[in-house]
């Protein structure tokens, strides 16, 4: 039932007509100051023409028209002359047959065009009227009826229109009227081929005064994606919203059928659409449908060349297939190509297309192609190739379309290609070779195919393209199948690009267990480019599991055996790891010019992962240092860089890219760090997608915004392959999820990220510390609802976050690793937030001045670092402090610095927070008027927490009051109650109904 709820609920959508609209309303005279006039509607069909004329409709109405509609009909063979206007007319007849007669008694050219067959009321036939008698009674009944109020008549789809409404449209275009009248008529301008009987009236309606013409164009883009998205109860994924929206081309009603296709999980294209676009196929000639079919196995485009060598007829009979095709408007032409009028209406016709026709195309396809010398050809080539089952042809042009493609900057139409050819290689036995025409262009080849090259080459892709994640599985996949004969250089190539593959994707393969044995292969002499580079890797391993001691000595080694054998790559790499070990050890300035060294070194070799790896290091460096803005400036270098080089989602230029919007977040420039991981429009593999909305999860998580948690389970699927997804989307969700109250999905959220990044990295991580901050907080904010007799659990479990925050710095200390001051920063606010609650629950309360000093510090530091949405919330935690503390003039200074931070990122939780420490005091009395008499406002308050069983501490902390200022509000109520004591004054109040 997807589909028809889809389906029912697009029928109320209006999305992107806005404009057309306002155009519509304005030359029929809806506007106050305008003229009435009538209207040409054309379009395409399904761009929405029917939609936007109910939207004038319902506009007309509630203006006070009246709308007459009258629909014309396509049925072949058919004479139902005047249809539209029998049903618009019949609108005029209020009152059933009485009203029917009178129209007629007044205007008596309506009796046959009114009556529902060809007799009269006795029987007898109806005389033919003539037909300006008809024309003329039309008018009249509706000038008639427009002199009783603004009339709008609406006529649909008159390109199915019979000749006498054709004919009466241009009489009444043409005739005018005196009341306030009137007529807008649509049609398809997509069916007006050149003997189409409209086509040449449509135009005489153009050029009459008082006619105006609107064409509908398709939707924009960012149109067909409100569609999609009002249609959907969950956001889709921008590769499933961007395949849609390049299906769709604009078109309302494809959009709308592509989504309920994609909901129900059928085939790609869902048969009552396919059906509906076949009809003009149907339409022509044996010959032109024919051209049609070839043309659709070429895919969208196709040159007249290819299309003519391919379609094996005569010149004459061609011109006039493809003529016919162009004037049904199934092809267009630009002179050179022919292409479908909509990418639909190809894989339309090529679904259609028996299995013998297909494969005699295809292979018709792969000979001509084989005889050309176009540049990029091998990609056609070997689609049509394995299509015709000409399967050597296919696995020759596959791999070369995948070096043509890396060539051009198009790791993902690479990868693809490698991945096909490893499809089509045998597991064993000679490959054989292409014939005589192997080549795109003509050149022979005889060389076997090296598996493992491929295989390398198609990671290399994969990785370059972003899809980190398949490259690993693919290349382990192929080691677990070589053969025990593998000669050793073959196999060490294989567990060299497995290990670089692991080291860039957070999943099963130990990328030091793979070196390790790839270098137990490989006798350290002589010394070879393959050993080189397995050094370098397994430096980087080493590196990767902190242990830095080992990642030096062998990037030391590296660095010896490339400067001898000239290897540019490998010296980038073990020159880099060497300074990211020097920034760990705490030297950031020599780390910094290291880093800077090999940018330049690259850039002179064209050697862009290690410019990418440097810039994102001295990035990381000023991250670090919190020099924000030096960090985003890099960051955003080598994001742009690897941009340049198409390959935006390649390892480097992909982190820069979430590193800079986490950068941007931190700022406190939220609309930038939104900019930055907007993949709208792009095409990005899934794991980018999922990293970048993980990012803008930080920014839903401190505006609030509930939608954010329709996304969590979408970005959680990716935790396990990708640990930085998971940090920052689980810091997200804990945030969410808590400032909702929902403390229990806090809690889960919070436990199910650590379990999964410890699992995942082996031990104790430093994002440990900003998780268990994150969850002190919610504990916190949540302390003062928690009842009496679970405060001993909540200071228990306060503990144990605490405990983990400090065993990972403490793990951090062990591996020689410096705090950076981010996490100095979220390691005081463990500590503050720690005191708060306990503070909050009396149950060990620190001494004031010690609660404010931890509050001053975690201030201190994240404005150090640079923090500025920490910094503001740190400010609203200490202003509760200090205002409970009698400190009131410096909390309002921290409440309004608060606040000012919240405003500007629209942060609402935050704002909500501030809001309830600055309105404390200034609520409203309670109507209730006996406790108007007896009681003020705050000693009501007070005495509800008096009911709840709320000591004096505990009530002035909640308030952010003193606990003297509590103690003297006590007072004074048990004086107003006549009670003796603290219970007596709660059950005197309940039976009073002081309290709910």
């Amino acid at each position: 039932m997807v589909d028809v709820t889809t389906l029912h609920r697009a029928r109320g959508l209006f999305v992107g007509r806005d404009d057309e609209l306002a155009d519509l309303a304005e030359l029929i005279g809806l506007d106050a100051q305008a003229t009435p006039g009538s209207v040409v509607v054309a379009g395409d069909a399904g761009v929405g023409k029917t939609r936007l004329l109910a939207a004038v409709h319902e506009r007309a109405e509630a203006a006070g028209w009246r709308v007459l509609v009258g629909h014309c009909v396509g049925l072949d063979g058919s004479d139902l002359p005047y249809l539209p206007f029998r049903e618009a007319l019949g609108q005029l007849m209020d009152g059933g047959p009485d009203g029917a007669s009178a129209l007629t008694d007044i205007h008596s050219g309506l009796i046959r065009l009114l009556a529902s067959g060809a007799q009269d009321p006795h029987g007898d036939s109806l005389a033919r009227p003539e037909r300006g008698d008809v024309f003329q009674a039309v008018h009249s009944a509706l000038e008639d009826a427009a002199r009783a109020g603004p009339l709008l008549v609406i006529i649909e789809d008159v390109h199915w229109a019979d000749p006498s409404t054709r004919e009466l449209l241009s009489f009444l275009f043409t005739r005018g009227f005196t009341s306030p009248l009137s007529i807008i008529v649509s049609y398809r301008s997509d069916d007006l081929h050149r003997r189409h009987p409209l086509r040449a009236t449509a135009a005489e309606w153009a050029r009459l005064p008082g006619v105006e013409r609107v064409q509908l164009r398709p939707l924009q883009e960012s149109h067909v994606r409100a569609l999609v998205g009002q249609l959907r109860d969950r956001p889709l994924r921008e590769s499933d919203m961007r395949a849609i929206v390049e299906r769709a081309e604009g078109n309302a009603f494809y959009a709308e059928e592509l989504v309920v296709a994609a909901e129900r999980g059928g085939p790609s294209l869902p048969d009552n659409l396919a059906d509906l676009l076949l009809v003009r196929l149907d339409q022509l000639d044996g010959d032109s449908r024919h051209v049609v079919r070839a043309a659709s196995v070429a895919g969208r485009r196709v040159s007249h060349d290819l299309l003519a060598d391919v379609a094996e007829l005569d010149a004459a009979a061609l011109d006039v297939a493809i003529r016919a095709a162009v004037e049904a408007s199934v092809l267009v032409t630009d002179g050179t190509h022919y292409a479908f009028r909509h990418a639909l209406l190809s894989e339309a016709v090529y679904d259609d297309l028996l299995p013998g026709e297909r494969v005699r195309l295809h292979a018709r396809y792969t000979r001509a192609l084989q005889r050309t010398s176009t540049t990029g050809a091998a990609a056609e080539l070997a689609r049509h190739a394995r299509a015709a089952n000409e399967l050597v042809t296919a696995l020759h042009a596959s791999i070369r379309a995948g070096d043509e493609a890396m060539a051009v900057g198009g790791p993902d139409e690479a990868a693809h290609h490698y991945e096909v050819a490893l499809e089509l290689l045998p597991d064993a036995g000679d490959v054989p070779t292409d014939g005589p025409h192997s080549g795109a262009g003509g050149d022979a080849e005889h060389r076997s195919v090296d598996r493992i090259d491929v295989a390398v080459k198609a990671s290399e892709a994969m990785i370059a393209a972003g899809r980190t994640h398949r490259a690993p599985a693919l290349l382990h996949d192929m080691l677990k199948r070589l053969p025990d004969d593998t000669p050793v250089p073959d196999r060490g190539r294989l567990l060299h690009a497995l290990a670089g593959a692991a080291l860039v994707e957070d999943g099963f393969i130990d990328a030091l267990e793979v070196t390790n044995e790839a270098l137990s292969l490989l006798p350290p002499e002589p010394e070879t480019p393959l050993r080189a580079r397995l050094l370098s890797v397994h430096a980087l391993a080493n590196a990767y599991r902190q242990r830095d001691e080992d990642a030096s000595r062998w990037a030391n080694e590296a660095l010896r055996v490339g400067q001898r054998l000239g290897l540019t790559d490998v010296v980038a790499s073990a020159t880099t790891t060497l300074a990211r070990l020097e920034e760990r050890a705490g030297n950031p300035a020599m780390s910094i010019t290291a880093f800077t060294q090999v940018v330049e070194r690259a850039r002179e070799t064209g050697d862009l992962t290690a410019e990418l790896r440097g810039l994102h290091h001295i990035a990381g460096v000023h991250y670090e240092s919190g020099e924000l803005g030096q960090a985003l400036t890099f960051y955003t270098a080598a994001m742009e860089r690897a941009a340049e080089f198409g390959r935006p989602w390649a390892p480097y230029g992909l982190d820069a890219r979430v590193l800079a919007g986490i950068t941007a977040y931190v700022r406190g420039d939220w609309p930038q760090a939104l900019a930055i991981v907007d993949v709208t429009g792009k095409s990005p593999p899934a794991n980018a997608e999922a990293l970048m909305a993980a990012v803008g999860l930080q920014v839903a998580a401190g505006r609030g915004d509930p939608a954010a948690i329709r996304l969590l389970p979408e970005v959680r699927s990716w935790w396990e392959r990708d640990g930085m997804i998971a940090s920052v989307a689980g810091g997200a969700a804990i945030d969410l999820h808590g400032d909702r109250g929902d403390l229990a999905a806090a809690r889960a959220a919070y436990a199910d990220v650590v379990e999964t990044l410890g699992r995942m990295w082996q031990g104790r991580f430093l994002a440990e510390v900003r998780l268990s901050a994150l969850m002190l907080g919610q504990l916190a904010a949540q302390a003062s609802a928690t009842p009496a007799a679970q405060h001993g659990d909540l200071s228990r479990e306060a503990a144990s976050l605490v405990t983990t925050a400090e065993r990972a710095i403490e793990s951090s200390a062990q591996r020689k690793r410096a705090v950076g001051i981010e996490g100095q920063a979220w390691m005081s606010r463990v500590t503050a937030e720690r005191q708060r609650l306990e503070w909050l629950i009396g149950s060990q309360p620190p001494d004031y001045k010690s609660l404010v000093d931890a509050w001053q510090l975690a201030i201190s530091q994240f404005r150090q670092f640079g923090h500025a949405f920490e910094v503001a919330r740190s400010q609203a935690r200490l202003a509760a402090v200090m205002r409970a503390g009698g400190q009131v003039a410096e909390a309002r200074v921290l409440i309004e610095a608060a606040r000012e931070v919240a405003r500007r990122l629209d942060a609402a939780p935050l704002l909500a927070e501030v809001g309830h420490i600055g309105s404390v005091g200034s609520r409203d009395r309670p109507d209730d008027s006996r406790t108007n008499e007896t009681l003020t406002a705050r000693e009501h308050e007070i005495l509800a927490l008096v009911a709840q069983g709320r000591s004096n501490a505990e009530i002035g902390r909640q308030l952010f009051i003193s606990t003297k200022t509590v103690s003297v509000h006590v007072s004074n109520i048990l004086a107003k109650l006549g009670a003796s004591g603290r219970t007596e004054a709660a059950s005197l109040a309940r039976g009073r109904g002081l309290l709910s």
